[in-house]
């Protein structure tokens, strides 16, 4: 016999389906129909499992999980954001907020692990992007929902959280161990190389990244700026508006990238604004894995344009526009709603980036003789005028051959740079 909850249920779906098949579809338009044999399965289905399981359930929690599984198979960005996520997704929007630090995707009930966002608690304790958290506190992750999943990095700054991490083609998880802190990621950072050239990092797209980008240059003309390298590794992404603000800053006028979906309002062409704020000073773009999403506009926008040259691994692939639908001022559906495509009509979406210039990532030795000898400290040289040896100690590294030397693919970057201001010259 059918309870209340169940008929007051099936009419409910049942209802909606006849008012979508008289909303003036055709007959013949499955795809305007709803299924109504499997609204009745489903409705059956809620019934014994809300009158059966082992634990007595809510109905309103049978019908958000309901919801959470109608988003989970759809692909690893869509999903209902409950009233804890929706406010987390704000605050990281603005760079503010409690947890670990990383970006992360669901995947067969455990997480992936896009990229850790700079000098963040994942960071410091060496999480990769790539990694797959498959257990929190020994819990594991793989019957849980994709927002409960997520929710489990969550929490208060001075909390402590231990991840269960599978990398690469280990065979075995190992721990890592870290406290959740308060995250403030300051979007830009950058700095000057030498006289000529400025370095910037791009660690996320924020609300306010567009204007630090500009601001970020603006400091580093001041003293002639003659070629820039933008650092995008492990930048996850953000808003995409402050990723076509920051690529219009270099374009003029040429297309930024375009979105292609099902509804019209998903179908759009983003260019950039006239004038390029470097005035066509070379430009070098490092990405690696953890590149994705708004930051692969980015890098995309500027190849093939023309405008940079990419350097270092393919990016992540993540091409995918989410649009965040409001249900009410708490709760809201995080929706796949179209591709990205780069200026030249690439889909970004599982191919990713793939850099001009391939340079992976290692460990630069540098010779470390003690002294340097060379013709002119020899006494007696053919000239005659030098009768005394001098030994010159090597000097201490400055702070940017200290950053060069810890970083290759920065330091390929910078003698491409140098390479190209000489042709040029």
């Amino acid at each position: 016999m059918q309870s209340a909850t169940h008929r007051w249920l099936a009419r409910l779906l049942l209802s909606s389906a006849l008012a979508a098949t008289q909303s003036g579809a055709q007959p013949d338009d499955s795809s305007a129909q709803l299924p109504v044999e499997e609204l009745r399965l489903f409705t059956q289905m809620f019934d014994k499992v809300r009158r059966g399981y082992v634990d007595e359930v809510s109905d309103r929690e049978l019908l958000i999980s309901a919801v959470e599984g109608l988003l989970y198979k759809l692909d690893p960005y869509s999903r209902y954001l409950d009233a804890d996520a929706y406010r987390e997704l704000r605050n990281v929007t603005s760079g503010n907020y409690s947890g670990i630090g990383v970006e992360v995707a669901t995947e067969n009930g455990m997480i992936r692990i896009i990229a850790p966002l700079d000098s963040t608690p994942a960071e410091r304790a060496g999480i990769r992007p790539g990694d797959l958290i498959v257990a929190v506190d020994g819990s594991s992750l793989r019957d849980l929902s994709p927002s409960a999943a997520a929710g489990k990095l969550r929490g208060p700054a001075g909390s402590a959280v231990e991840l269960t991490v599978l990398r690469g083609g280990g065979d075995a998880p190992f721990n890592l161990s870290m406290t959740r802190d308060s995250i403030e990621v300051d979007s830009i950072r950058f700095q000057r190389l030498d006289a000529a050239l400025g370095y910037l990092r791009i660690a996320q797209f924020q609300e306010g990244t567009g204007d630090a980008f500009e601001e970020a240059l603006d400091t580093l003309q001041r003293d002639g700026l003659a070629g820039l390298v933008i650092d995008l590794r492990n930048n996850p992404g953000g808003l995409v508006q402050s990723a076509v603000s920051v690529a219009s800053t270099l374009l003029d006028g040429d297309t930024v990238v375009y979105t292609e979906g099902r509804l019209a309002s998903a179908n759009q062409l983003l260019s950039a604004d006239l004038g390029d704020r470097l005035n066509g000073a070379p430009v070098v773009v490092l990405i690696n894995r953890g590149t994705a999403s708004a930051a692969e506009i980015v890098a995309g926008a500027l190849q093939d344009n023309r405008r940079a040259v990419v350097v270092g691994t393919r990016s992540f692939g993540k091409g995918s526009v989410q649009t965040i639908i409001p249900i009410d001022d708490q709760r809201a559906l995080k929706l796949t709603t179209a591709r990205y495509f780069t200026p030249n009509g690439r889909s970004i979406q599982a191919d990713g980036i793939h850099p001009d210039i391939v340079v992976e990532r290692g460990t630069l030795q540098v010779d470390e003789e003690p002294v340097r000898l060379r013709e002119e400290n020899v006494g007696g040289r053919l000239d005659g005028t030098v009768t005394n040896v001098t030994i010159t100690l090597k000097p201490k590294l400055t702070e940017t051959e200290q950053l060069l030397k810890d970083d290759n693919q920065l330091t390929e970057a910078i003698n491409l740079l140098r390479g190209i201001l000489l042709l040029r010259n």
